[in-house]
């Protein structure tokens, strides 16, 4: 029953070896720039604490910036191709509208509009023209088309357009990447359409990154499942991950809201998770990340992933302290923290100095802070503990003080009681959370639909969303036999006929296969 976690971040690569629920090994290594080589060293460092273990790792899960990365940074993102169905009215907003120039010249001009669709009640925008989408298809194949995204006027509610397509440039160009997206977005046509291309242009990419991790576990002797963290706090198997890159933004945070509540047993609390450069405030709601509700800016660009409600501030261990202590952040160090921080032999006074010199914590040459101002460090802590409150105060869900878990190798900087907070946790192996939620995560699904409750029974059109997020789930690696529902959304649609609603289903479930499920554990 042993499991690995592994989180990559800016600074650093973290991993934990669990045995069930026991922490038998954890590290901290420098995140290199190839990434594979910090993975390496971690695991070699966790496998160290149990000779033989390999035979006996079950899975490793694995949480990754680098697509995250990728798009922010405008690299190893491919060329594709838009296809848009839903004229007439959908001739007014063409794809990638709004979008950064730089990014959008990345995918290209290859831009279609053709008629079909449906409306969110069902009734067609237009039916599908068979000559428009032949001949699309064919200046595709002309152009040597490799990546291709394919978006549908509510194809939540109907994705007969987005498959018919899918299915003909399919049989045109058998090796082109394709994103159909329904599969990947939710009701919103424009953020749906944005989220199906970022992700078509990260298949290429993904393909080798999946490639690379497969390759770097195997070659330790690892011969177990491997999955990725997806956004949702949820995992999906290497092969999904493989079709569905995009779903691992923001994967970090969401793991180290997880790792929060795996380690503290609370499921409603604020958590707080200090890094090198930044923190990231998150909610936990009934154990899982409390989604955002607005769209969110991927890059520049508006999606609408299911993603955790997050707000990063710009306080870390690297935060550069100036005017006096008056200033902390939002200029960070960041990796370069052991090499200029004063404690590590470097000129640059930082966050981390501060709480060592006032003795609170002991790491690095204490003694290269022994002279440092005593009023430069009461007023630096100050400024810390103002803007952590100042955030926290942000993120609560009313006014009441709520527990606050602090996660991260920088929740050392956190060193006065905070008056947001009821009470304040820091738990035991806080500073590897994040990989403590990879590697504890579930396998889940999720479904978004607009239904009228004047014409479909609430229940029942529970049940039907329901079994169409355990299908995704199923998909993605979950036993079917554990999945439970997670959460159910239900909101109000105003000015439309007919009681709308707009019915959102979570579901989650264990990893199919793995001998601690409960399914498994019946079974025997």
């Amino acid at each position: 029953m042993l499991r690995i976690g592994i989180d990559v971040g800016g600074t650093h690569t973290d991993a934990v070896l669990l045995d069930g629920d026991e922490v038998v090994a954890s590290t901290k290594a420098l995140t290199t720039a190839d990434v594979i080589t910090g993975i390496m060293n971690a695991l070699e460092t966790i496998l160290a604490e149990r000779a033989g273990a390999e035979d006996s790792i079950e899975a490793v899960m694995l949480g990754t910036t680098q697509f995250t990365n990728a798009v922010i940074e405008r690299r190893e993102l491919a060329e594709v191709a838009a296809i848009r169905i839903g004229k007439p009215s959908g001739d007014g907003l063409p794809p990638k509208i709004g979008w950064p120039d730089d990014i959008a010249r990345c995918l290209g001009d290859n831009v279609y509009m053709i008629r079909g669709g449906y409306l969110y009640d069902g009734w067609p925008l237009a039916e599908l023209d068979d000559r428009e989408m032949d001949a699309v298809v064919k200046d595709l194949v002309s152009k040597k088309v490799e990546a291709v995204s394919v978006a549908s006027a509510f194809s939540p509610m109907n994705a007969e357009p987005e498959l018919e397509m899918g299915r003909r440039i399919r049989a045109a160009l058998p090796d082109a990447h394709i994103t159909l997206s329904h599969k990947i977005g939710r009701l919103g046509i424009l953020e749906r359409e944005n989220a199906a291309l970022l992700n078509t242009s990260l298949l290429h990419f993904a393909d080798s990154v999946v490639t690379s991790f497969v390759d770097a576990i195997r070659q330790r002797g690892l011969e177990c499942r491997f999955f990725v963290s997806q956004n949702d706090g949820t995992l999906m198997d290497a092969e999904f991950a493989r079709r569905f890159p995009a779903l691992t933004f923001a994967s970090g945070p969401t793991n180290s809201l997880r790792g929060a509540c795996k380690l503290t047993g609370l499921d409603d609390a604020v958590v707080v998770d200090i890094g090198g450069t930044t923190s990231d405030i998150g909610v936990l709601q009934d154990g899982f990340p409390r989604e955002s509700n607005v769209v969110i800016e991927v890059g520049g660009v508006r999606t609408n992933f299911r993603m955790p409600d997050i707000l990063a501030i710009g306080l870390g261990g690297g935060s550069l302290v100036e005017e006096g202590g008056r200033k902390v952040g939002p200029r960070s160090l960041g990796h370069r923290l052991v090499e200029d921080g004063l404690i590590f032999g470097g000129n640059t006074l930082t966050a981390t100095d501060i709480v060592v010199a006032d003795g609170s914590a002991a790491v690095g040459d204490k003694s290269r802070v022994a002279d440092l101002d005593k009023s430069i460090v009461s007023t630096a802590k100050a400024r810390m503990t103002e803007i952590l409150n100042l955030g926290i105060e942000k993120m609560k869900p009313s006014s009441n003080p709520l527990p606050v878990v602090l996660v991260g190798g920088g929740a050392i900087l956190v060193t006065e009681k905070l008056a947001t907070a009821s009470e304040m946790l820091r738990p035991e192996h806080a500073g590897v959370a994040n990989a403590i939620g990879a590697a504890i995560a579930q396998i889940g699904g999720e479904t978004e639909r607009l239904v009228s409750y004047e014409k479909t029974d609430r229940d029942d059109a529970i049940k039907a969303v329901t079994a169409d997020a355990t299908r995704l789930a199923v998909t993605a690696g979950a036993d079917s036999a554990t999945i439970r529902v997670a959460d159910v959304e239900e909101t109000a649609m105003s000015y439309m006929a007919g009681n709308t609603t707009r019915l959102r289903v979570k579901v989650v479930g264990d990893i199919a296969g793995l001998s601690n499920t409960d399914a498994a554990r019946e079974a025997i």
